[in-house]
């Protein structure tokens, strides 16, 4: 028997032969969510080959040259299977020449992406409204070019709106968070638009859909069956979840971005509490030992959303007391310079030091680096000649990027952004009765990075000394940090 698609493949009327074709296509592999396109010509218009995909909203598009192919990854696994058995059948010829057709690795939508179009409707296309006569479709390729590359840009003069497609939902999310905050764009409507990928102009019978997926069809678990070589992503259906959740409960401030978590352990150190925040990198954690106290400030709301709901549904563990967990007060928008420093520069917490002395030790990172702010960890990879200095605040590490280069003694080392480690994906995710975890817990340990020394998730591991847990329950209440 053929698995039954979800209803966003029966309302754009997909015939029957493409469905079951698809599902023989699954069976076949487990590859989720990526279609590879090789034997790209040498000059591939971007725009054109895109033009090639009506099956589904797009979630990244990357691009080889060197290797002459592009990798397609959809937001929904299903789509995707369509479009490998759409471009396996009529074949997609560019310049003259027949593009291969395969399938790409396996791999999780990023959470903060899932949320976001389940919150927000999120896609790759951020429409703009109100546009004043002397702003052209080269004058929006070259203003907003600066949060990614740009697929395409239309303009409906005779409406004053225009729609840039990005290659990636997340280049989206950077322009319609800051472009309001432009003196330029002051004043404009700024939201995000269809992805053209999701419209099929012709589906057999002649009818012309306006085909999208709602985020309530986005769900893996229609194709998790052991038949169907899919595996369950728990991350995209607590993405759903938590959608859920912001839209019913009353309790969630819009945009915020700080989470207050209480009743920490007198002997828990910062290190401690950052090892259990997993979801989206920081821009600051405020640690108030006296009050056994912690404001956790993301750099966008989406994960702070994401980071909540986990940690409520969940529990977040240290020392084997369970944590209160709560909003703190809105800090408002994302601070421009901190948004232009992690859209150019992968700005993080986290400092990267390379090509290190034997004879630099921790704590001379540490007491050296301590002059820009506090530090929440410092960790030497010997073997790798490399260290890296959390700092508490995402500002304490560009102010240390920035100045530390300028001492004689540091010119020689490479100085860069590494890898925030709370930016890792949750741990202890439990949904719909199926558990990978049962709570996030803090770790007694310390991982001492992977074979990327830039990337480091230190702390990243999972053990309990088995005593029982103090449960206290979060109270619910929105905690002002003043």
């Amino acid at each position: 028997m053929v698995p039954q698609f979800t209803s966003a493949f029966s309302g754009a009327q997909f015939p029957s032969s493409y469905q079951q074709a698809a599902v023989s296509s699954a069976t076949a592999n487990a590859t989720g969510r990526t279609v590879y396109l090789g034997n790209l010509p040498t000059e591939v218009d971007i725009e054109e080959m895109m033009n090639q995909i009506r099956v589904g909203p797009v979630e990244s598009v990357r691009i080889l040259n060197d290797k002459s192919c592009a990798f397609i990854s959809f937001m929904d696994g299903a789509a995707a299977m369509l479009f490998y058995q759409d471009a396996s059948t009529r074949k997609i010829v560019l310049n003259g020449q027949e593009l291969k057709v395969g399938w790409g690795k396996p791999s999780p939508v990023p959470i903060t992406v899932q949320v976001a179009v389940n919150a927000q409707n999120a896609s790759r296309n951020v429409y703009l409204g109100n546009l004043d006569e002397s702003i052209t479709e080269s004058t929006l390729r070259e203003d907003l070019s600066k949060y990614g590359t740009i697929e395409n840009v239309k303009i409906v003069r005779e409406k004053n709106i225009g729609f840039v497609h990005f290659m990636s939902i997340s280049n989206a999310m950077k322009a319609v968070q800051m472009l309001p905050t432009e003196p330029k764009y002051a004043g404009k409507k700024v939201n995000y638009g269809k992805d053209r990928c999701a419209q099929r102009s012709s589906v057999g019978n002649g009818v012309t859909p306006q085909y999208a997926f709602p985020a309530s069809s986005l769900n893996f678990q229609s194709f998790g069956s052991a038949a169907m070589g899919f595996g369950f992503d728990p991350y995209h259906s607590a993405s759903i979840a938590a959608s859920s959740h912001i839209d019913n409960g009353s309790e969630l401030p819009a945009g915020n971005r700080t989470v207050y978590l209480g009743n920490i352990h007198p002997d828990t150190t910062c290190e401690e509490i950052c090892n259990v925040i997993r979801g989206g990198i920081l821009q600051q954690i405020r640690y108030m030992p006296e009050k056994h106290i912690a404001f956790v400030t993301f750099i966008d709301s989406s994960s702070a959303n994401s980071f909540m709901y986990i940690a409520q549904q969940t529990g977040v563990v240290i020392k084997n007391r369970r944590l209160k967990v709560g909003w703190g007060k809105n800090p408002g928008p994302l601070p421009g310079h901190i948004q232009l420093a992690v859209s150019t520069q992968s700005a993080s917490r986290n400092v990267y030091v390379g090509q290190l002395d034997d004879n630099i030790t921790e704590e001379k990172l540490r007491q050296d680096f301590s002059e820009y702010g506090d530090i929440e960890l410092v960790n030497i990879l010997k073997e790798k000649s490399c260290g890296f200095v959390n700092f508490t605040s995402i500002m304490s590490a560009i102010k240390a990027i920035d100045q530390i280069k300028m001492k004689d003694e540091y010119k020689k080392y490479r100085i860069n952004y590494g890898k925030d480690r709370c930016g890792n994906p949750p741990r202890g995710i439990t949904i719909g009765g199926i558990s990978n975890g049962s709570v996030m817990k803090a770790s007694k340990g310390r991982n001492n990075g992977e074979s990327d020394a830039r990337v480091l998730h230190a702390g990243d591991t999972s053990e309990s000394d088995g005593r029982n847990i103090d449960s206290i329950e979060d109270d619910g209440v929105e905690v002002d940090d003043e």
